[in-house]
């Protein structure tokens, strides 16, 4: 399962949901998808999440295999 801590960094910013968006060029309804884990973003897009809140992709994402 892959988790994040979008909105903790973004909180650290002070950055709505929208602005984060318009840094990466994508709507806020994403944005606020990825904070629920509803969407697994692709590479791509999550380097430009950790990139535009300045810090390492792995500090934002992590992945945690699914025993089930």
């Amino acid at each position: 399962m892959l988790n994040n801590e979008i909105n903790v960094f973004r909180a650290k910013k002070k950055w709505t949901q929208q602005q984060l968006a318009d840094q990466i060029g994508v709507s806020r309804q994403t944005i606020a998808a990825m904070e629920k884990n509803k969407y697994n973003p692709s590479l791509i897009l999550a380097f430009k999440v950790a990139n535009a809140l300045d810090i390492p992709i792995t500090d934002v994402f992590n992945y945690k295999e699914d025993n089930k």
